[in-house]
C-alpha cells in the first residue's frame, strides 16, 4: 500500500488564512481612546473603520487606493483612440490610392482625383461617399474595407467576449456563426423578458453557443449580467468622448455594421433587450480620460467599465446614503480591482463590531453596542502600562511599610534567603532547590540535605488601607484644550491600579463642573463633553468628604484635577455660578478645603493650564491645607497622579 507523503511548509498563496483579521486588543485600545476622548461608541468604531487599526488599514486607505487606481486608469489612454485610427488607416488608402491615380494618364483618373480630394473632413463622411468609389489600387481598396470590418469586429468583440477567434479571417461561415448565435439569443431573452424560458432552453443555447461565452454563465440572469455590464461599458465610452467624437464614432458603427443588414438588425435588438432587462446598469456617465495614446475600442471599454466599477466601490464604501454598511460593499468587485487583502480588510472592517463582541469587549444593550466591564479593564491596564512605561516624575515613592508578622500580605516575589531574614519560606520551591542541586552534583537523594543556598523566602509588606477621592474637571475648557483625554486615561489607570494592586483601598470618582457628582469608572470613560459653564469644586470636595467619613479607618487621599478656578458653588441645593468668581464662591469652596484637611487627608491639586487665577488660588489652597500643587503637562498628568497616589497612600498616619 502506498504511503501519503505530506509535506509542511510557509503558506505563499496570498494573506494568512488562519491568522486573525486584526489585534483585537489593540483595536479596543484605539476604540477606547476615541470613546474618552468625548466621542459616542458608534461614532468611535465608525472612526475606527475609516482609520483602520494596526496593519489593516481602514476605508480612507481602500478611498486612497481607488483614487490611484483611477488616476493610472485615467492617463493610459485616448478613449478616442478607434476615430484616429480609422482617419490612420483611410488617410494610408487614399495615399496609395492617389500615387496610383497619379501614375495613369486618362481622364478617368482626373477625375477620380478630384472625387478625392472633394471628400468630406469627417471620417465617417468620407467613408460613406467611397461606397460607390471605383478603388483602381488593391491593396487601397483591402486597406478601405478592413476599416469597416475593423469596426465591426471590434463592436462584436466588445460585447461577446468569446468572438475574436470565431471573426477571425472574415469568413463568411464564421459570421453566419454569429448571426445564428444572435437570433438564438434574443429569442431567449424575449422569452426571459415574457417569463416563457426555461432552463432546459438555456442549457441548449449554451451547448450550441457556449463557446462565445467564455464566462460560462450559470443561468439566463447571469448570462443577462455578463452582456448588460459590456453594453454599459460601451454606452458610458461613448459618453466619455466629446459630442463630435462620439457622432462621428456613431456614423462609423453604423456604416459599418450597415453592410451586414441582418447581422445590424441583431446587435439593434440585443441592445434593446438588455436596455428593457437591466435598464438601471445603462445610466452611467462618461469619464475623464487624459492619456495620450490611442486606444481600440475593446481595450479603451474595459477600461472605462473598471472606472465605473472603480466609482460605484468608492460611493459603496463612503456609504452616504441613510442605513449603509460595509455590507453594501460588493467584496468580488473589491477583490477583482484592488486584490485579496482589500478585500481581507474590508471583511474585517465589517466584522470589527461582532468581533469584539465576541471577544467580550462590547455587549448589546438598549440603544446598540456599549462597553463591557472587560473593556474597562483593558481601557485601564493599557493606560497605565503606558504611563508606568514613561514614568519620570519621581518615582514611585515609599509607598509600602515593610515589616514582618502575621498581617503581611505577599507581593507575589520570591528571594534568596539571608542570615536574619523575618519572611515566611517558601517550602515548595525551597525543596525544588535541594533537588536541582542533588541531581547536578550526582548525591543521593536520601542522604542530601538541605543547604542555606536551598533556601527561598516569600516577599512580604504592609499595606495601608486609603480612601481615595478623585476629583475630576468636566468643564467644556478641558475639551478645547485637549485635556479630556488625559483625564480619562489617568482615572482609568488609577482605577485598575486600585482594582488590582490595592484592592483594600477604597476609591471614589467625583466629576465636577457647574455641580458636581459620583461616577463609575464606565460612566466617566463614556461621559460625552457637554457646554456647561462652571466649576464647582465646593461640591467636589463636598463629596469627597462623604467619602472620607464612611471610611474612617482608612489613609485619606483626596486629588484634584482642574484647569479653572472655582466659578460656582451651591446654595440651599442650586448651583450659582459667577464669573469672574464671586467671593462667595471662593469663601464656599475654602470652607470645603478646610473640612479636608480636618479629616486629616492628604489634599493633592493637579493643575492645567496657565491660567493665573487659578495658579493663585491652588497655591493658597495648597498653603492653606498643607497639600501639594502639581502643574504637568496633559501628556504626563497620568505619572504625577500615579506617582503622587502611590506616595499619598503611605500617608500621615504610616509615618507619624
Amino acid at each position: 500500500m502506498a504511503r501519503d507523503n505530506y509535506y509542511y511548509g510557509a503558506w505563499h498563496e496570498g494573506p494568512d488564512p488562519l491568522a486573525p483579521p486584526f489585534d483585537v486588543r489593540q483595536a479596543m485600545d484605539e476604540l477606547g481612546d476615541q470613546v474618552m476622548a468625548g466621542k459616542s461608541l458608534r461614532d468611535a468604531l465608525e472612526e475606527l473603520r475609516r482609520k483602520g487599526s494596526g496593519e489593516t488599514p481602514g476605508i480612507d486607505e481602500l478611498h486612497r487606493q481607488i483614487r490611484e487606481r483611477r488616476r493610472e486608469l485615467s492617463r493610459r489612454g485616448d478613449p478616442s483612440g478607434e476615430l484616429t485610427k480609422a482617419r490612420a488607416a483611410l488617410d494610408q488608402a487614399l495615399a496609395q490610392e492617389k500615387d496610383t491615380l497619379a501614375a495613369a494618364d486618362d481622364d478617368g483618373a482626373r477625375l477620380a482625383e478630384m472625387t478625392l480630394d472633394a471628400l468630406p473632413d469627417t471620417t465617417a463622411a468620407a467613408l460613406r461617399e467611397l461606397q460607390d468609389y471605383q478603388w483602381r489600387d488593391p491593396q487601397a481598396r483591402a486597406l478601405y474595407e478592413q476599416i469597416s470590418a475593423n469596426l465591426r469586429d471590434q463592436v462584436l468583440e466588445q460585447q461577446f467576449q468569446g468572438l475574436k477567434q470565431a471573426l477571425g479571417g472574415n469568413d463568411p461561415a464564421a459570421m453566419r456563426t454569429v448571426r445564428d448565435m444572435m437570433a438564438d439569443l434574443n429569442a431567449l431573452l424575449a422569452d426571459h423578458a415574457r417569463g416563457t424560458d426555461t432552463a432546459e432552453q438555456f442549457e441548449r443555447f449554451m451547448g450550441k453557443h457556449g463557446d462565445f461565452f467564455p464566462e460560462n454563465p450559470a443561468d439566463v440572469d447571469e448570462l443577462i449580467d455578463q452582456l448588460a455590464r459590456r453594453q454599459a461599458e460601451m454606452d458610458r465610452l461613448m459618453r466619455s468622448l466629446s459630442a463630435q467624437q462620439r457622432r462621428e464614432l456613431e456614423e462609423l458603427i453604423d456604416a459599418a455594421m450597415g453592410q451586414d443588414v441582418d447581422l445590424a438588425s441583431e446587435m439593434a435588438q440585443l441592445s434593446d433587450n438588455l436596455r428593457a432587462l437591466r435598464p438601471g446598469m445603462m445610466n452611467g456617465p462618461g469619464v475623464r480620460m487624459r492619456g495620450e495614446e490611442p486606444l481600440g475600442m475593446g481595450e479603451a471599454a474595459g477600461i472605462v467599465g473598471e472606472l465605473a466599477d472603480l466609482e460605484e466601490l468608492e460611493a459603496q464604501l463612503a456609504g452616504q446614503h441613510p442605513g449603509a454598511t460595509l455590507d453594501d460593499v460588493d467584496i468580488e468587485l473589491l477583490e477583482r480591482h484592488l486584490g485579496a487583502e482589500a478585500a481581507q480588510d474590508v471583511r474585517a472592517l465589517r466584522d470589527l463590531e461582532r468581533e469584539l463582541e465576541q471577544q467580550g469587549y462590547l455587549q448589546r444593550g438598549p440603544e446598540g453596542p456599549q462597553m463591557s466591564p472587560k473593556a474597562l479593564r483593558r481601557l485601564g491596564q493599557s493606560a497605565l502600562k503606558r504611563i508606568f512605561a514613561d514614568l519620570r516624575a519621581g518615582g514611585l515613592g515609599g509607598h509600602d511599610d515593610r515589616r514582618s508578622g502575621a498581617a503581611d500580605e505577599r507581593t507575589g516575589a520570591f528571594l534568596p534567603w539571608s542570615f536574619g531574614d523575618e519572611q515566611p519560606f517558601d517550602a515548595v520551591r525551597t525543596v525544588t532547590n535541594r533537588t536541582l542541586r542533588l541531581a547536578t552534583s550526582g548525591a543521593s537523594e536520601l542522604t542530601g540535605g538541605l543547604e542555606p543556598e536551598d533556601f527561598v523566602i516569600a516577599e512580604t509588606e504592609r499595606r495601608t488601607r486609603a480612601a481615595v477621592a478623585l476629583c475630576v474637571d468636566l468643564s467644556f475648557s478641558m475639551v478645547m484644550e485637549d485635556r479630556w483625554l488625559p483625564m480619562k486615561q489617568t482615572a482609568m489607570a488609577l482605577t485598575h491600579l486600585i482594582q488590582t494592586r490595592f484592592r483594600q483601598d477604597a476609591l471614589e470618582i467625583i466629576g465636577f463642573d457647574r455641580m458636581a457628582r459620583t461616577m463609575t469608572p464606565m460612566e466617566l470613560a463614556t461621559v460625552e463633553p457637554e457646554w456647561v459653564k462652571g466649576t464647582n469644586l465646593q461640591h467636589a470636595l463636598m463629596l469627597a468628604g462623604r467619602h472620607l467619613r464612611r471610611h474612617p479607618e482608612a489613609e485619606p487621599v483626596v486629588l484634584v484635577i482642574t484647569d479653572g478656578e472655582p466659578t460656582s458653588h451651591l446654595e440651599d441645593g442650586f448651583p450659582v455660578f459667577s464669573w469672574p468668581p464671586s467671593a462667595a464662591t471662593i469663601r464656599a469652596s475654602v470652607a470645603q478645603v478646610d473640612a479636608i484637611s480636618r479629616q486629616g487627608a492628604s489634599l493633592n491639586i493637579f493643575r492645567l493650564g496657565d491660567d493665573p487665577g487659578l495658579e493663585r488660588f491652588v497655591d493658597a489652597m495648597a498653603r492653606r491645607s498643607g497639600g501639594r500643587v502639581f502643574a504637568p503637562d496633559a501628556e504626563r498628568l497620568g505619572e504625577y497622579v500615579i506617582s503622587d497616589y502611590l506616595r499619598a497612600r503611605r500617608g500621615r498616619r504610616a509615618t507619624g
